[in-house]
């Protein structure tokens, strides 16, 4: 690889990495030809791009952007590849449903939302993690929670004012 062509790599892992606020490092070396196609279909269907990377060249890219890394630079040794998602927790339900047939992919580390997970024990954490639609979908519901039980305290009690107020203090207690 010539210095010109290395330099274009290093711009897009910049520019890449300087994108996405979701990235996640890997190591899928031991992975036969199937079993990467196999992974990389499952990366696909889940929105995860994932690409295999110099470690030289991902930590010069990780040193050009504005954003802080941290200890995930001390995790680029062997084989590493870089996931990147939309979704905080998709790549990590790649990993452990992968898993369930392998003892690949190992997670390295994770830059989420500024957080850094360090790590293969840290799969579980970020598998917890919910995407912007679930937290959406939770607030929703604790909304909508009130409203409902207020509706039904008026349909049960009748349309009388003192058979609402003793509906809701019913309920209340």
């Amino acid at each position: 690889m010539t210095r010109e062509e290395k330099s274009q790599v290093i711009e897009s892992l910049t520019a890449q990495l300087s994108e996405n606020s979701i990235i996640y490092l890997a190591d899928i070396s031991g992975l036969d030809a199937v079993a990467t196609t196999k992974l990389r279909r499952a990366c696909f269907k889940a929105g995860v791009s994932l690409n295999v990377v110099k470690n030289t060249l991902l930590s010069k890219a990780m040193e050009s952007t504005d954003k802080d890394f941290g200890q995930l630079s001390e995790v680029l040794k062997g084989n590493t590849s870089l996931m990147v998602s939309e979704t905080g927790n998709a790549p990590a339900k790649v990993i452990k449903e992968f898993r369930k047939k392998s003892e690949k992919p190992l997670l390295k580390g994770a830059f989420v939302e500024e957080a850094i997970y360090v790590g293969d024990e840290q799969l579980d954490k970020l598998v917890e993690i919910k995407s912007k639609e679930e937290v959406i979908g939770d607030i929703i519901g604790l909304l909508q929670s009130p409203a409902k039980n207020v509706i039904s305290a008026l349909k049960s009690g009748g349309s009388t004012i003192a058979g609402i107020v003793k509906t809701l203090s019913e309920k209340e207690g």
